[in-house]
């Protein structure tokens, strides 16, 4: 990912954003720089890159468990500083970088939630936040694409493993989808799961998930995920008193009711409620465009403009903890066989985590 960034940038697609200088421990990836990358200044020390003086701004795109020591050393030396998703593999580390950037507050501090720039999910934010399909009474939301072959575990020795990656398809895949889910919905209360660890592949994490979550209004939501299966699915529904939300893929579908569910049952009304339907289909960037002007771009831009102009950031890096916090429950409520509220534990947690290294 880091290098798709760098690409992004190079080409100043994000705008007023200049490659400034690179970052790998990798010789060999410092030598590919090397070559796509003239006269932009490279290092082997993310620390040596930051002291530098030569950047602004950093963009960490590292394995997961260095976000937050990169991320509290850059923000500490007053280096506004944007992360991939997740923020880190535990919240307790997510806490230790919040509190780093809220002791420099004018320093910018964003995470790649790109997908909050889904013109589908942006709408079902509003029609949700606006109450004109009333209050939520359930969420499904069943992501089963997130397809990998043994070959993508295979290709770095982190990958797929508790002590290196943290995680499996909740660390790595799903952050986006949590991170959506709370951020339409809420945050849950309490989660119910089942788990299971290393379906089909030479790994030893999670790559199977089935999620019951109680929503603070006390609405249900299910959510599936796994990285094995083929071709997969990816369906939300968000089933509302007045109405529904469904997305699948690059559609959105959302059916308004003329009347409450609870109106029309309790006014003692007959046969089917009325309703309208409006659908909408997302074209989505085609490649090779879609990589350099597509949704990383514009955080990488919106994290510019915030910068430059005050712009409000799309996803703020304290918000990195919300997503973190229901990964983390899953697990942790497979791991002791009951469910578990939130917040959680979070000293447990790590206890739990560190017991599968």
């Amino acid at each position: 990912m880091g290098g798709l960034h760098a690409l992004k940038i190079k080409y100043r697609m994000p705008g007023n954003v200049k490659l400034a200088a690179v970052c790998d421990i990798d010789p060999n990836k410092i030598d590919k720089a090397k070559k796509a990358f003239k006269n932009v200044n490279l290092f082997n020390d993310y620390k040596e890159l930051i002291d530098s003086g030569l950047a602004d701004a950093v963009q960490i795109a590292t394995p997961h468990y260095s976000h937050p020591e990169i991320a509290k050393y850059a923000l500490t030396r007053r280096i506004h500083t944007l992360v991939e998703k997740p923020a880190a593999v535990y919240t307790l580390a997510v806490r230790e970088m919040i509190e780093t950037a809220d002791q420099n507050p004018e320093i910018k501090f964003g995470i790649m939630f790109n997908q909050r720039t889904n013109p589908s999910f942006i709408k079902a934010k509003k029609l949700i936040d606006s109450g004109e399909l009333g209050g939520i009474k359930r969420v499904v939301w069943i992501i089963t694409d997130w397809y990998r072959p043994q070959s993508y575990y295979d290709q770095s020795s982190w990958r797929g493993t508790w002590q290196g990656e943290g995680g499996g398809v909740l660390i790595n895949q799903a952050p986006h989808q949590l991170d959506l889910l709370q951020w339409l919905c809420g945050m849950p209360v309490s989660i119910k799961s089942f788990v299971k660890y290393g379906i089909n592949r030479k790994i030893n994490v999670e790559n199977d998930v089935t999620a019951y979550m109680k929503l603070q209004n006390g609405a249900d939501c299910v959510f599936i995920t796994s990285a094995h299966d083929f071709p997969g699915s990816n369906r939300l529904e968000i089933t509302c008193d007045k109405g529904t939300i469904l997305i699948e893929k690059d559609r959105i579908t959302v059916y308004k009711l003329k009347y409450s569910e609870k109106e029309f049952s309790d006014d003692g009304m007959k046969g089917n409620i009325p309703y309208t339907k409006h659908a909408e289909r997302i074209h989505p960037l085609k490649k090779p465009y879609g990589f350099l002007v597509g949704q990383h771009t514009k955080i990488i831009k919106n994290f510019a403009d915030s910068i430059m102009f005050g712009a409000k950031l799309i996803a703020d890096g304290r918000e990195g903890i919300n997503e973190l916090m229901i990964s983390n429950a899953i697990l942790m409520s497979d791991w002791l066989g009951s469910a578990v509220s939130l917040p959680i534990d979070e000293v447990k947690f790590l206890e739990m985590l560190k017991e599968r290294f």
